[in-house]
């Protein structure tokens, strides 16, 4: 099942049921809207339970989507974790997991413009899957980190290579977390349509190129192991995001850069999910 959230005539956040082209919003099979937050409350059997709609309670999707979470209490990420991704930097291959994180500021929809900050020149693209977290999580232990798994979303860790590894000591935290740079959507598609998120196909695709283009098989630690380590330190919430890492083609690794520019076409296209798509301009 595939959830997207929008904005409504009235300028509120609602969630929706979600296909290409076009959306059912809960509200139509529901007593009342479901709030940001309340739909991790729906457990698998109230997500089955859901009506089924007719084909008059589609819309049209609308032009752009709100990020799928709006407000979580974390924003994770995770550095180098595709083994070729860490070969192609010239990294060694970490022995545990790089682990920072992006304020809330940073998250845009599906269709929402991506603002290249004047004080950079080098913002790069990654394509990301994000784990959206679906329950309380706090010393989960790999054998269980599936269960506190609400879904999956397509992510874009846009980054500034000049602040993250230009600044004195290498400032990773401001260098990822200008505003915008953290697009998702279009939608979070539930763990029951993708019960085994190990092999997935993971693109982006720059002003039409296929510049990445790799599976989640490559992950050096997969999504049980990055909960299990997780939440060791912090207490995962629903809602939480999580961005698992980068396939290799990013455009610091290209002989010769490529960089992020104003009018550019950016679109994330992860297998059983659906494509992120957003575009880049100057930021004012």
């Amino acid at each position: 099942m595939s959830f997207c959230r929008f904005q409504d005539d009235q300028g509120k956040s609602q969630y929706a049921l979600y296909r290409p082209g076009s959306i059912c919003p809960l509200a139509t099979l529901l007593d009342e809207p479901v709030a940001d937050g309340e739909i991790f409350s729906l457990n698998a059997e109230r997500l089955a339970s859901l009506p089924q709609p007719d084909e008059t309670q589609w819309i049209p999707e609308p032009k752009n989507l709100l990020p799928v979470v709006g407000q979580p209490s974390k924003v994770i990420c995770i550095g180098l974790n595709y083994r070729d991704h860490a070969i192609e930097t010239g990294a060694e291959i970490p022995t545990e997991p790089v682990v920072f994180s992006k304020f809330s500021t940073t998250l845009v929809g599906h269709g929402d413009s991506i603002r290249l900050p004047t004080v950079s020149s080098e913002v790069d693209y990654e394509a990301e899957l994000v784990v959206v977290i679906g329950r309380e999580a706090k010393h989960v232990s790999a054998a269980e980190a599936m269960d506190y798994v609400f879904g999956y979303t397509c992510g874009h860790d846009v980054s500034a290579r000049d602040w993250q590894k230009g600044r004195p000591g290498g400032q990773w935290l401001l260098g990822k977390t200008f505003d915008t740079f953290a697009p998702t959507g279009p939608c979070m598609v539930t763990t029951n349509d993708v019960p085994d998120p190990s092999d997935l196909r993971v693109r982006m695709h720059l002003n039409g190129d296929v510049v990445q283009d790799s599976t989640t098989a490559q992950l050096i630690f997969d999504i049980p192991t990055l909960i299990e380590h997780l939440t060791k330190i912090v207490t995962l919430l629903p809602g939480d995001l999580i961005f698992t890492g980068t396939p290799p083609g990013v455009g610091a690794a290209r002989k010769p850069p490529v960089f992020l520019k104003p009018g550019d076409e950016c679109k994330v296209e992860i297998e059983g999910i659906g494509t992120l798509a957003n575009s880049c301009i100057a930021d004012a």
